[in-house]
């Protein structure tokens, strides 16, 4: 087996650990007197649906919510497909159709949220004086913005009749599971699709205090209505939420796990580096690439012949005339440059979901001799960085990595392999 066909066996190994069927199967709720109302949502939203009426043997209802071309065939439960990573009408109709699922429920009904990464764009639910238009306006600033999911998230769920907790209020009086796979840094639930139904202890006010303190420049309209006292989600401790439950069933964590221990039985030392990095992508790679190097050329702080994992999510800060990007090609352009002229190095880095941001792919490969062979296609790789299209430049050498959606979202996947030179 070459090395990329062994660390595109990792990418696999961590996609299955958070295989739908797999993650649901040990955390079922118990079946209630009344309704089994399911709300799935996400990226990997129709397959969990499905999984989980596979396994439920009881009638369900309710509506899933999924980005386009993502999803699954599901026995009772329809599947709307809508816009990520900027909402379009058709998420704005979904939102409503989530909610039309959850009026008139009573004390015996259980709502089962199945909530994966996306769901945040994916249900755009603009508050009172504010139109999609704008919740489409402030995407783009956060999006470009370059803050971490945690920042973007504590902004959005201020500004949505839906995100911050507020679809489980709207579950009142029924009980409300929401099953969660984490596609954040540290795994706070609340954070997953900015927490339709897990409530946050981030208010109002430190959002305010995050958008001035990282200098974030959104539409006047916007700031107004955060600044406004009707913008407070509401909070954990809101006796609303006092009968729900809350559990991350699939993780970056449990995904470099698995590919750690399939890294150790094809003979590989296997270090996992952390699940949770968060930084501008490029900078994310120097430093990669400078952990690499080191055991290359020192053998510290890891001993040849290894695998070096790491997950998380990193950010991408876009100028005015982005070109086509994702933040795990941005973070493997950055990775050569550090390591270029060096022999037995090959890494991969890709988003679990099997799309890496806005494009058809979800990463790329990268080796000592990637920046030589865009110099021998006649191209600058400086351009590329300068352009802001990463893409690009993986594109022209033919080393994207797509193997199109995985049914799944865990966050970014990274997998360093160093041989003996």
């Amino acid at each position: 087996m070459d090395d990329r066909a062994f660390l595109t066996g990792l990418f696999e190994t961590a996609v299955a650990a958070a295989d739908p069927k797999r993650a649901l199967a040990p955390v079922l709720p118990e079946k209630p007197k009344g309704r089994t109302v399911v709300v799935a949502l996400g990226k990997g939203a129709a397959q969990l649906a499905a999984a989980f009426e596979e396994l439920w043997e009881a009638p369900v209802e309710g509506v899933v919510v999924t980005r386009y071309g993502y999803a699954a065939p599901c026995r009772h439960l329809p599947v709307l497909e809508a816009a990520h990573p900027v909402p379009d009408a058709a998420g704005e109709k979904a939102a409503q159709a989530v909610f039309d699922a959850v009026e008139g429920l009573t004390e015996d009904d259980l709502v089962v949220a199945l909530v994966c990464g996306g769901g945040s764009a994916l249900l755009p639910a603009p508050p009172e004086g504010l139109t999609l238009e704008d919740e489409q306006a402030l995407n783009k600033a956060l999006l470009a913005s370059g803050a971490p999911i945690g920042v973007m998230n504590a902004i959005r769920k201020h500004v949505s009749r839906i995100k911050g907790g507020r679809l489980a209020a709207a579950c009142a009086p029924a009980r409300v599971v929401s099953l969660v796979v984490s596609d954040v840094p540290g795994d706070d639930p609340a954070q997953v699709a900015s927490g339709p139904t897990v409530p946050d202890a981030v208010t109002r006010e430190h959002a305010l205090a995050l958008i001035r303190a990282r200098g974030i420049r959104l539409p006047e309209r916007i700031m107004a209505h955060i600044e406004g006292e009707g913008a407070s989600a509401p909070l954990p401790d809101d006796p609303v939420f006092a009968r729900n439950e809350v559990r991350v069933i699939a993780s970056a964590r449990l995904s470099l796990e698995a590919a750690a221990e399939r890294g150790r039985a094809a003979g590989f030392e296997a270090a996992i580096l952390s699940d949770a990095i968060e930084g501008e992508a490029a900078d994310v790679g120097a430093v990669h690439a400078a952990i690499t190097r080191e055991v290359v050329l020192r053998d510290r702080p890891f001993t040849k012949p290894v695998v070096i994992l790491s997950g998380g999510e990193t950010t991408v800060t876009l100028g005015d005339t982005p070109g086509r990007g994702g933040r795990n090609t941005a973070f493997l352009l950055g990775f050569a440059e550090g390591i270029e002229g060096l022999e037995g190095i090959t890494a991969l880095a890709a988003d679990t979901d099997g799309i890496d941001g806005s494009e058809d792919n979800a990463g790329a490969f990268a080796d000592g001799g990637t920046l030589a062979r865009i110099r021998e296609k006649g191209q600058d790789p400086r351009r590329f960085v300068q352009d802001q299209d990463p893409y690009g430049a993986f594109d022209t050498i033919g080393d994207i990595f797509a193997p199109g959606p995985t049914g799944t979202n865990v966050n970014d996947f990274r997998a360093i392999l160093v041989r003996e030179a």
